[in-house]
């Protein structure tokens, strides 16, 4: 097990957000954080620490007043770590190559695939044919419905029929380097892991996967760990001090040195 470093930008700003709150009208979010530092300045971090493998996220829409300098942030962190992150919102085959050569490692993408409530095969291949397998990351950030974990799309507005399960990972798996799953329940809440789709992913484990979602104590790591059986790699958010949270990124960074 990893630790993914996260870099989320909202409105042109450096947030930790509650997943489920996230509102395209009106460009709203429920806050838990808002930084006064920019985003490269965190790249920069990571990439003093040498911790690669992280995203970054830009959570308004193309539509959005925000979007230029959400995207300007991201493309200002890109440069600070090139190669050092991945990056994704609003990805597609028109713009994939532009956040590639801004110095993303890969791009992240979900609702250009899982589009009208389902995956659109035609439009995966496209994007794998633009961005080459090795340089895209699936994105199958979930929900849960009527006991099952729905893939949500739109900044996890909107629910698509394909459940989680190890089918459609093995399905997806061919056309992608990794996968980045955020558990949208819990995410931003620091209440704890999603157990079940944490289990789900470490069963599966064939490929890279990061877990988001709810971590705000070491037991979680500890089950997260247990669960994912040191395959599933982490992102902490609001739980970390780098985002007004209680862990320190330091002991987090000596935690990932001792497992």
């Amino acid at each position: 097990m990893k630790f993914r470093p996260c870099i989320d930008i909202h409105n042109g700003s450096v947030k930790q957000i509650v997943g489920g709150s996230l509102k395209d009208a009106g460009d709203r979010a429920q806050e838990n954080f808002v930084s006064g530092q920019d985003a490269a300045f965190y790249a920069g971090l990571y990439r003093e620490k040498g911790i690669n493998g992280g995203h970054i996220i830009l959570l308004n829409p193309p539509s959005s007043p925000y979007y230029e300098e959400t995207k300007r942030q991201a493309f200002s962190a890109l440069s600070a770590y090139p190669q050092g992150m991945q990056a994704g919102g609003g990805i597609t085959p028109e713009n994939a190559a532009a956040f590639l050569e801004a110095g993303a490692s890969h791009v992240i993408v979900t609702s250009y695939v899982f589009s009208e409530g389902r995956i659109q095969y035609d439009r995966l291949r496209s994007l794998v044919k633009e961005t080459g397998k090795e340089k895209l990351v699936l994105d199958l950030s979930v929900r849960s419905r009527e006991g099952r974990y729905y893939i949500v799309t739109d900044r996890w507005q909107k629910y698509t029929s394909v459940a989680l399960s190890g089918q459609i990972l093995d399905e997806l798996s061919a056309y992608c380097d990794e996968f980045l799953v955020h558990a949208v329940d819990v995410e931003g809440k620091s209440a704890g892991i999603e157990a079940p789709v944490a289990k789900l992913l470490g069963d599966w484990g064939k490929i890279p996967i990061t877990y988001a979602g709810g971590v705000h104590s070491f037991a979680d790591l500890n089950r997260l760990k247990e669960l994912g059986k040191g395959r599933v790699d982490v992102t902490i958010g609001s739980a970390l001090d780098l985002f007004g949270g209680e862990m320190a990124f330091g002991d987090v960074l000596a935690y990932m040195e001792r497992s």
